[in-house]
């Protein structure tokens, strides 16, 4: 069965793909519908998708947008910001320092600062290359959707065991996995990923996963309101969610849906979520393709997409 597909908010589809400003997306959904926002906003750096402006006219845009945001966010519900830096001149400006007053202004609690580390990026000259950025995740209240469990990874020592007291001799990690913290090894898309599209600043699926799964439950509603070309849309939807987003770059939106069709089609190539940083010098049996399974709201199964390449 094929997905439910709008072009505008509908109550009963399974994804709302809006070509346009996302102020007129929101101004649809109705309050309190969606569980998880999660964004990379434009940094305000004159990329071909922006227009760059004064810094306090893209703050009152940006707090315009988060103003909307948090109007749609269910009462367990999250925000996950990710932003960069913003560079005048050579002196960089940290966004995230800039917005977090913004959310708090709305209520909102901080629950944690991802740092999103990457090993790719421009060089730099006269300062150290950055290699990182930063995701606010935000809560409307203190009791929020989170689910632990299905975004653990391996125990750095497995069988490791309690040498003395009551549990001596017992595993003394989880046998399920450890937190992943709040630091973040995942790679950037960048020419040589698997998931590269003509997107200059696209985000990794595995990275909107992680969000995915831990902050919302099957069938809940999750929202970009600069969705680029559709990964939060593909990452929500492979895990049994309802996407929505807006995008005002018609050749973006185009993409986005070419590749969300190849995802229904079972052809669309990522790189799965918890994958080691590729190592060249590994050997390749230690590094084998991985099949990933893509299902809608209904778990109607899409495909199994199967990841021939490293990145």
């Amino acid at each position: 069965m094929a997905l439910r597909t709008s072009e505008a908010y509908a109550a009963n589809s399974d994804l709302v793909l809006y070509q346009g400003d996302c102020m007129d997306l929101l101004a649809q959904v109705p309050d309190g519908l969606v569980k998880l926002i999660v964004t990379s906003p434009p940094y305000n750096l004159g990329k071909v998708y922006e227009e760059r402006t004064a810094l306090e006219e893209y703050l009152e845009s940006q707090s315009r947008v988060i103003e909307q945001c948090v109007r749609v966010l269910h009462d367990d519900g999250s925000i996950c910001w990710q932003v960069g830096n913003y560079v005048d001149n050579g002196e960089i400006i940290p966004l995230d320092i800039l917005l977090y007053p913004i959310f708090a202004l709305h209520g909102l609690h901080l629950r944690n600062r991802i740092v999103w580390h990457f090993g790719h990026g421009l060089h730099a000259r006269r300062r150290f290359s950055g290699r990182y950025e930063v995701i606010l995740w935000f809560t409307k209240s203190d009791d929020y959707t989170f689910n632990l469990d299905p975004v653990r990874i391996p125990q750095k020592y497995p069988n490791k065991r309690h040498y003395k007291g009551p549990n001596r001799g017992k595993l003394s990690g989880n046998p399920k996995g450890k937190n992943p913290s709040d630091v973040w090894d995942i790679p950037n898309v960048k020419s040589n990923h698997i998931e590269k599209t003509a997107h200059p600043c696209q985000f990794p699926v595995e990275l909107v996963e992680r969000l995915v799964l831990s902050m919302t439950d099957p069938g809940d509603w999750v929202l970009d309101p600069f969705l680029g070309v559709g990964t939060s849309a593909i990452a929500a939807l492979m895990h049994g969610r309802r996407a929505m987003g807006a995008e005002i770059a018609p050749e973006y939106v185009e993409i986005a849906r070419e590749r969300i069709a190849a995802a229904e089609a079972g052809v669309l190539k990522i790189r799965p979520m918890g994958r080691a940083v590729y190592d060249p010098d590994a050997p390749a049996s230690s590094q084998p393709p991985k099949v990933v399974t893509l299902a809608s709201v209904e778990q109607r199964t899409f495909a199994d997409l199967i990841e021939d390449e490293e990145t």
